[in-house]
């Protein structure tokens, strides 16, 4: 057995636990990171990379399509093996030798194993060999174990081995018909993946498709699908499913009717990774979410810190948001909190306060990498409404702008922008068409800044790009 002190121990070194450990460095603190896997964590090897990889080459064919002149220049297909060299790449053939080597470089020390807390400020790593390593913290622990895959209790399920995201991001081979449990983000991003790679793809869509979107987005993300061959079937619930000795996937559904396909896909939402943390040992459930207060110190059912405040919940792991990119900033307001506190130095925890995580309430951005792009920030019209505000909701369609027709032949889109009447501010913001993921950021800045409309018209949008759309949204508002 060996121990060591440092003044932050981080539980999992994905992109969270990275940030978290960096700013910590950063700040003038030492940092530690346990891993039980890979570093740079799904992100980098299952999720966002790999699978947008697997989607860009033929987004980018479509789009080539779209264009006359550009359009007669393409000729095959697809070539399936480039595109999962290229997935390949963007995972690092799943070696995270260049993750370790960024720790190393950063200052942070990385132990290989699984952490577990035994007490206060104290985590024991087991190492693969068996060894056990006991760090100390003296300030705080913070867990970003992320979250996983979750199953559904289905009769037959699990022992048919599904594909999870895990799977379906690194799949060495095109399975020849694919069925999708869920009809929510991974779900129709892997859809549209697979179709464009030659699956015939069946999506069951129970709670219908991208459910928490404007249902706009939903309408026209399932037409794309159904055009490009897939059957999407909202409402159907899969209750039994079985494995022939040949591979094929059996799906007994609800209403009686059966589904046969090469691999299955489950994709209806995520699970906790802290089964095994030594969570029991703090009086908490292994297993469960973890709550956290607005600067991410873990609380409890009563809302009192845990352990008096040196235990942090960054990530997947505390429910709030769960995304990479919202992580990464929770990682950087719990890295600066922990310095600040360490220093006795002014914690800024109000309302967009540097050390609050509030825009994981108000301003969360998404793409859904689908076709068309789905692009969102802060609340929907129905999430507005449920908040009690006193809204009007704009409606464009994105077609109609000058940038649109130039940028695709047969472009279709839709903005919607949801006002705030009583402040006259943007409180949502959602787009659906080719290539709108990189107009959201504007949309991001216009809801975090709580721009005021009057503000707003004096934002030029450059002609004739796509982005004049806010234009064309705010003339509808009226001044």
């Amino acid at each position: 057995m060996s121990a060591a002190t440092f003044d932050v121990i981080v539980l999992g070194a994905g992109p969270v636990g990275e940030n978290v450990a960096d700013r910590v460095v950063q700040g003038g603190l030492t940092a530690a990171v346990v891993e039980r896997e890979l570093v740079g964590g799904e992100c980098s090897y299952w999720a966002c990379m790999p699978t947008k990889a697997l989607l860009r080459s033929a987004s980018a064919l479509r789009a080539a399509r779209r264009l006359p002149g550009a359009r007669e220049a393409v000729t095959g297909d697809l070539d399936k093996a480039a595109v999962l060299r290229r997935r390949d790449a963007f995972a690092s053939d799943w070696k995270d030798d260049g993750q370790v080597s960024w720790l190393d470089s950063a200052g942070i020390a990385l132990f290989r194993g699984q952490g577990r807390i035994s007490s206060e400020r104290v985590v024991e790593v087991a190492g693969a060999d068996g060894a056990i390593t006991t760090l100390t913290a003296r300030h705080a622990v913070v867990v970003a174990t992320g979250s996983g895959a979750l199953l559904p209790d289905i009769t037959g399920l699990a022992e048919s081995k599904p594909w999870t995201s895990r799977e379906a991001a690194a799949a060495t081979e095109v399975p020849s018909r694919l069925a999708v449990i869920g009809g929510g983000v991974v779900a129709t991003e892997m859809a549209t993946a697979y179709a464009s790679l030659g699956s015939v793809v069946t999506v069951l869509a129970r709670d219908g498709v991208l459910p928490l979107a404007e249902p706009f987005a939903g309408e026209l993300v399932t037409e794309s699908l159904q055009e490009a061959g897939v059957s999407v079937r909202v409402g159907a619930e899969a209750v039994a499913v079985s494995r022939d000795s040949d591979g094929t996937v059996h799906l007994t559904l609800a209403d009686g009717g059966q589904v046969e396909a090469d691999e299955l896909l489950v994709a209806i939402g995520r699970t906790p990774n802290t089964q095994d943390i030594g969570l029991d040992r703090i009086g908490f459930k292994p297993g469960g979410w973890l709550p956290v207060d607005d600067t991410l110190r873990v609380v409890d059912e009563g809302g009192a810190l845990a352990g008096g405040g040196w235990l942090y919940a960054a990530g997947d792991v505390n429910r709030r948001v769960l995304l990479t990119h919202q992580g990464k900033y929770q990682a950087r307001a719990v890295g600066d909190v922990i310095v600040a506190r360490a220093k006795g130095e002014n914690v800024e925890d109000d309302r967009w306060g540097r050390h609050a995580a509030t825009a994981d309430e108000r301003a969360v951005p998404q793409v859904v990498f689908t076709e068309p792009e789905i692009a969102s920030v802060g609340l929907t019209a129905a999430t507005a409404e449920a908040a009690g505000l006193r809204i009007r909701v704009l409606d464009y369609d994105l077609a109609a702008v000058a940038g649109s027709a130039l940028h695709a032949e047969g472009y279709q889109g839709h903005a919607r922008m949801v006002v705030d009447e009583d402040r006259k501010v943007i409180v949502g913001f959602t787009l659906a068409g080719p290539d709108v993921a990189e107009l959201l950021h504007a949309a991001t800045i216009a809801v975090v800044g709580e721009v005021p409309l009057d503000r707003l018209w004096h934002a030029v949008p450059a002609y004739p790009t796509v982005s004049e759309v806010w234009l064309r949204l705010l003339e509808a508002y009226g001044r």
